[in-house]
């Protein structure tokens, strides 16, 4: 059993707007370049061109559809998933080589793979499936919130930041420190509710996820939406004699 340690001086995660994430999958695909050939690479893919792709992802965004509910429209919710760098980790718990650890400087949960056995205990113990396993090399890996880049000196100041937030087109996802009250990830998580993912097996993840902001379903009437020509200016009454043609 790998020991925890008892506090972290930091808690980098990150904080996911679902509110804006468009499910572009951007982040998974940067977050698969940068990690290929960096700490944790290489991340090997399993037949890419047939017929059931798969491979070894950081990670993944799952899309569901959602039926309407009282007031709220029906919808699609995109709900990006990683690992959540988890306070109490089990993955960490049950490992049995002291590969799996958790850093005491800042919290986040690695994977030492000259000590992996790929035993997949992590992976069975982890409720969020964040563990991958690499068939090719025989160890898990998982997301490292791009511990070789969040440090790294030699590149910009600004983007020292994991790869999936550099690339988020909708800025969905913050990378920031949540045991400072004052940083920006936790002020946004406490202005928007920022929730924890099955809270109620008191593993503490560091990551929030800010939910879905309450939206007005598109009722109007044609009648509504019927407007006069005579009482649009010219240049649009020119415009709507064209189109109506």
């Amino acid at each position: 059993m790998t020991m925890l340690p008892a506090t972290t001086r930091k808690k980098l995660g990150l904080l996911i707007d679902l509110d804006i994430c468009v499910g572009c999958h951007a982040c998974a695909v940067a977050c698969k370049e940068w990690n290929a050939g960096g700490f944790s690479g290489p991340l090997p893919d399993e037949d890419p061109y047939g017929a059931k792709p798969d491979g070894v992802w950081f990670n993944r965004v799952h899309s569901f559809e959602l039926d309407a509910l009282g007031t709220q429209p029906a919808s699609t919710l995109h709900f990006p998933r990683s690992c959540l760098h988890c306070e109490t980790p089990a993955c960490v718990s049950v490992c049995p080589t002291g590969a799996s650890y958790k850093r005491e400087a800042d919290g986040i949960v690695l994977i030492d793979a000259d000590k992996c056995i790929g035993c997949k205990l992590c992976s069975w113990a982890c409720p969020y499936g964040a563990r991958e396993y690499s068939p090719s090399e025989g160890v898990m890996k998982k997301c490292t919130l791009c511990v070789d880049r969040i440090y790294n000196e030699h590149i910009p100041e600004a983007q020292r930041q994991p790869a999936c937030v550099q690339a988020c087109p909708t800025r969905a996802r913050s990378f920031g420190d949540f045991a400072d009250p004052d940083s920006e990830v936790s002020v946004r998580s406490r202005e928007r509710d920022g929730q924890l993912l099955m809270p109620e097996l008191d593993y503490k993840p560091v990551n929030r996820y800010l939910p879905p902001r309450q939206k007005q379903a598109m009722c109007s009437t044609a009648e509504d939406e019927s407007v006069n020509p005579s009482e649009l200016p010219s240049a649009l009454r020119w415009l709507d004699k064209i189109l109506s043609r």
